[in-house]
């Protein structure tokens, strides 16, 4: 699985198109999707909200970035023969946009993101053609892969979750990929998005999404949606890039 140079040999095509989007909400505070975080409220406490995108075309990476190639693009260090394959995992979305900076500039690309040391300010360039985070709106359309269901095939031929992933993070690519050939999509790691959750109510929390090897099945489909500051790490969370074309 990818290194420094194959990663654009992994870069699949996304056509644009349109995508709807729902969240939670009660009169006290956004809530997340998972259910299992925090209760989205009873009755007529609770309120769905939905919104559309428009979703442009761009480039997504088959698999989660991988311990493998977040080494060599930021510390040019090897990793064990065992977890090359493995997926990156605690790592913010503060480490994942330094990432994208620095993998652009291996491919003498124009770096997405100007970094603030406030988070919430760093500037995101959509006419630089470099590596970036998906957006949410992007993420869920990927996933989805012009499937209509919270999944796209049944989990265990998909995903790694509670109960087959031995209590830990697998090798990227083992499972059956979507429609659009993207492995990992559901399960295995959570992954970070660019956009800001709520800044009103949660400041500078980021959005990730999709489950990991740690939740219950559940916990893992396309339009399940977390939230937490942009330091955050932990051991089922990583990213996918992607490159607008």
């Amino acid at each position: 699985m990818p290194n420094l140079e194959d990663v654009m040999d992994l870069m699949v095509p996304v056509e644009g198109g349109t995508v709807e989007l729902r969240d939670y909400r009660n009169k006290n505070k956004w809530l997340s999707s998972d259910y299992t975080l925090s209760d989205p409220g009873r009755g007529s406490d609770r309120e769905v909200v939905t919104w559309n995108a428009t979703i442009e075309p761009f480039y997504v990476m088959k698999v989660p970035v991988t311990q493998r190639l977040y080494h060599s693009v930021v510390n040019q260090q090897s990793v064990a023969s065992d977890a090359v394959d493995l997926p990156m995992t605690e790592v913010s979305w503060e480490d994942a946009i330094v990432f994208c900076n620095e993998l652009s500039r291996r491919h003498g690309r124009t770096e997405c993101y100007t970094i603030a040391s406030e988070s919430e300010n760093t500037l995101y360039n959509d006419k630089a053609n470099g590596f970036r985070l998906l957006t949410d709106a992007e993420w869920q359309y990927a996933c989805k892969a012009g499937t209509k269901g919270y999944r796209y095939e049944t989990i265990d031929k998909i995903a790694w979750y509670r109960d087959n992933s031995n209590g830990q993070a697998r090798p990227v690519g083992r499972l059956l990929p979507n429609p659009w050939g993207l492995y990992d999509m559901i399960g295995n790691v959570w992954e970070w998005c660019w956009d800001l959750y709520d800044v009103e109510r949660y400041g500078n929390y980021r959005v990730f999404r999709g489950g990991s090897w740690a939740e219950v099945e559940n916990n893992c489909g396309s339009t399940v949606r977390r939230k937490s500051m942009p330091t955050f790490k932990i051991e089922d969370l990583g990213f996918r890039i992607a490159l607008t074309q």
